[in-house]
């Protein structure tokens, strides 16, 4: 996924910075690319695509022709089959990855995932960093993911924002009101009130929708449920037609308010300040990267009630009352915090 993908982009400055000549090669899904092009610290894309992952020998075709780089190392961040299946085939003599316990005989070094983050960079960001001790890297140096944009594309998402009369003198705000599904969405009615508290908090507030045209009738049906003084702030049609006509707009956005996922993943990169809604049956320590209170700052329902939490369920369980415990997350909850992250525009 593309949270994914940018997280694991950080390990690619690392090593270009302790190794300049080194050949560093990305082996990622193919719909997550535009996240990562133009990256100057990466050399070489290979594109994982859904053929790869439902047929075994187009994945055995796959992991054959990038044995034929003659990699010397291969970093594996996540040990699924289908990387185990390339890590196996590779020629690397250094195989590099997280330990699952089974994966023994495929890396030569593993490492555990932490489960505690020592810094605000957040677990996504330190357990991928550890990867990169077998190369003489010092995992404790942070490093923040980055999205490269041109100036052209800058330009051309600038032009098209004033032509659709948006005044970038004024407040700004892209809303992530839709998650990657059901299970990682606020709810509707609850996205509502909180984009009607921006506006009565911001009157100078515009404001944007990030959604691609398969999802338009839920965002219309977020955009119905608010007040109609804030609909009047909405410029539901002006929305990015690919995902990196998305970045360039993102970049012109003074924030992105939403929920968790790439979105808010992508603001992080392009150093747009965010205010994140996490589900409640995620785990807030692994994905809240760079929460500073200040110009990143992160709610989660534990924050607020921490009776559903006791006896330390398994996220799978937590998942199955996905709706229950939204219901709970009630948007007065959060409302100081929102309007002092406003208060900053």
């Amino acid at each position: 996924m593309i949270g994914d993908v940018l997280a694991t982009s950080i390990m690619f400055e690392a090593i270009k910075k302790r190794y300049p000549e080194a050949e560093l090669h990305y082996v990622l899904n193919s719909h997550t690319y535009p996240v990562v092009e133009q990256n100057p610290y990466i050399d070489h894309f290979h594109f994982f695509t859904p053929e790869h992952e439902k047929s075994k020998r187009k994945l055995w075709q796959f992991a054959t022709q990038l044995r034929h780089e003659n990699f010397d190392v291969v970093i594996d961040a996540y040990s699924k089959l289908s990387s185990n299946i390339i890590t196996f085939r590779s020629k690397a003599k250094t195989k590099i990855s997280i330990d699952k316990g089974h994966n023994s005989l495929i890396y030569n070094h593993r490492f555990k995932n932490k489960s505690t983050a020592s810094t605000n960079a957040g677990l996504a960001i330190e357990n991928r960093l550890q990867l990169l001790t077998p190369l003489d890297i010092d995992s404790e140096k942070i490093i923040k993911p980055k999205i490269f944009l041109s100036k052209e594309e800058k330009n051309k998402a600038e032009a098209f924002l004033k032509s659709n009369g948006l005044d970038l003198d004024r407040p700004l705000f892209m809303i992530g009101v839709l998650g990657s599904g059901p299970e990682k969405t606020y709810p509707f009615e609850y996205m509502a009130k909180v984009i009607d508290t921006i506006v009565k908090h911001q009157s100078e507030s515009q404001i944007l929708f990030n959604y691609i045209p398969k999802q338009e009738a839920d965002a219309r049906a977020i955009f119905d449920l608010c007040q109609p003084e804030t609909q009047s702030h909405i410029f539901f049609d002006v929305f990015g037609k690919s995902l990196r006509d998305f970045l360039a707009i993102t970049a012109h956005c003074d924030a992105l308010i939403g929920n968790e996922g790439g979105a808010i993943n992508m603001a992080k990169a392009l150093d747009i300040p965010t205010f994140t809604f996490f589900s409640p049956w995620i785990k807030k320590e692994a994905w809240n990267m760079f929460d500073d209170g200040e110009n990143h700052v992160s709610v989660h329902l534990r924050d607020y009630e921490t009776s559903f939490y006791e006896n330390t369920k398994h996220p799978k369980e937590l998942k199955s009352k996905t709706n229950e415990l939204y219901q709970a997350f009630k948007p007065e909850l959060f409302e100081a915090e929102l309007k002092r992250f406003l208060s900053k525009f």
